[in-house]
C-alpha cells in the first residue's frame, strides 16, 4: 500500500480488488456512496468513446447510466464538450490515461477542475500506467480514483483469466468509503485489520487481494526503485514511437497526436487491395508473431493497436517491423496470400463468429 501510495500520489490505497474491472467497480461504488451521503447519488457517468470497454460495464453495474463523450480530431476530450456535459446529475468522468489511442489527455488537470466545481469526481483507468509511472502521479493531476493493473505494469502474470490484481488509490475525500477492513499500523509498529469504518462500502474480496500477485509486484517495484520505474515509462514510450516511425506511411495513422505507450494504425492503405486488418493479423502468425489487438479502439475503423511495452529489445522490434513491412508488400503484390493466411499454423482460419456465439468450453470424447 505504501509503495503504491507513493507511485500514484494518493492518500490511501486498497488492495482488495483482484482485477482492473474489479477496481473500477470498487472506485465507482465509493463515488456512489460518497455522493449518496451528501444527499444525491446522481444518475450519470461520463465516458469518452476512446475508453476501455470495461468502463461503461462497471458504471452500469454500479447502477449508473452512461453518457458518451465524442473524441476530437486529436483523439482526446474537448474541454468545452466536457463543460457542457457536466451538471448536477453527473457523478463522475471515467477516463483512460493515456487513452486507447496511446494519447495522453494533456488537459486532465483542467478536466478535474471542471468536475470538482460541479461536485463530481474524476476516475482514471490506470491500465496504461506503464506510460507514465515514475514520471507523473495521478494525485498531482487532480484524479480522485485510480486503479492499477499490477498484472500489466508490475511484472505479474497476465492473461488466461488471472491471477490479477487491481488496487485502487483514492483522494482524501473518498478515504472514509474505502472497502473494509483497512490495514492500519499501531504506534508500536504492529499492524491490524480495522473494521471500524461506518461509511465503508464493505468488503470487495474475501481477503485483501491476491497475495502472491501482490508480493511479486511489490518485489518488482522495490527492486526497480524510483529511477527504474521511470525507466519503464521511458522505454515503453520509446519502443512504441520507434514502431510508429518505422511503419508510418506504410500503414495509415488515423490520429497524428504524439504516441505514448502504444500506437494505433488501421488498414486504410491495404483496403484498395481487398486486404483487411484481420488478414494482416492472421498473416503475422506465419511470421512467428502473436497478432496485436485488432478492431479496438472502436473509434478507429480497422484498428491495429500495437503496444510493444518496455520489455522488448530493439532486435525484436526490428523483426516485428520487418514482418509488418513484408506483409504490406504482399498486400500489393500477392494479396490472396494475405487473405488466406495463416499458412504455417496447425489450424487454419476458424469460424470466429461461431466461436463467439457457440463456444465449446469443455472437451468431449467423440
Amino acid at each position: 500500500e505504501q509503495t503504491l501510495k507513493s507511485i500514484l500520489g494518493m492518500p490511501r490505497v486498497t488492495l482488495q480488488p483482484v482485477a482492473g474491472a474489479h477496481g473500477e467497480l470498487t472506485g465507482i461504488l465509493m463515488i456512489h456512496k460518497a455522493l449518496a451521503k451528501s444527499g444525491n447519488a446522481r444518475k450519470y457517468i461520463l465516458i469518452p468513446d476512446s475508453a476501455h470497454g470495461t468502463n461503461p460495464a462497471s458504471a452500469a453495474f454500479a447502477g449508473y447510466e452512461v453518457r458518451e463523450l465524442k473524441s476530437n480530431s486529436r483523439g482526446t476530450v474537448d474541454l468545452h464538450v466536457l463543460e457542457e456535459a457536466v451538471n448536477e446529475d453527473v457523478a463522475a468522468l471515467m477516463i483512460t490515461v493515456p487513452n486507447t489511442l496511446g494519447v495522453f489527455e494533456s488537459e486532465i488537470r483542467a478536466m478535474a477542475d471542471i468536475l470538482h466545481r460541479k461536485g463530481a469526481y474524476l476516475y482514471c483507468d490506470g491500465a496504461n500506467l506503464n506510460a507514465f509511472v515514475g514520471v507523473a502521479r495521478a494525485g498531482d493531476m487532480g484524479i480522485d480514483v485510480i486503479h492499477s493493473n499490477l498484472h500489466k505494469t508490475f511484472s505479474t502474470p497476465h492473461g488466461g483469466g488471472g491471477p490479477g490484481a487491481g488496487p485502487v488509490g483514492v483522494s482524501e475525500k473518498l478515504v472514509p468509503f474505502l472497502p473494509s477492513p483497512t490495514i492500519e499500523r499501531r504506534d508500536d509498529g504492529t499492524v491490524f485489520l480495522d473494521f471500524d469504518h461506518a461509511d465503508s462500502i464493505g468488503r470487495m474480496r474475501a481477503f485483501n487481494g491476491n497475495f502472491g500477485v501482490l508480493v511479486r509486484a511489490l518485489t518488482y517495484m522495490r527492486s526497480m526503485g524510483p529511477d527504474g520505474l521511470r525507466r519503464i515509462a521511458q522505454i515503453a514510450v520509446l519502443n512504441a514511437n520507434y514502431i510508429r516511425a518505422r511503419l508510418k506511411g506504410t500503414f495509415h495513422l488515423p490520429y497524428d497526436a504524439p504516441s505514448l505507450h502504444e500506437v494505433v494504425f488501421n488498414d486504410k492503405n491495404q483496403i484498395p487491395h481487398e486486404v483487411h486488418t484481420l488478414d494482416i493479423a492472421k498473416r503475422l502468425m506465419d511470421y512467428g508473431f502473436h497478432p496485436p489487438t485488432i478492431y479496438f479502439p472502436l473509434i478507429v475503423s480497422g484498428a491495429l493497436m500495437i503496444e510493444p511495452t518496455e520489455s522488448e529489445p530493439k532486435e525484436e522490434l526490428d523483426a516485428f517491423c520487418e514482418a509488418m513491412l513484408a506483409i504490406a508488400r504482399e498486400c500489393e503484390e500477392r494479396p490472396e496470400l494475405v487473405r488466406s493466411a495463416p499458412h504455417t499454423t496447425p489450424v487454419r482460419r476458424l469460424d470466429e463468429a461461431k466461436a463467439a456465439r457457440q463456444p465449446i468450453l469443455r472437451w468431449k470424447c467423440k
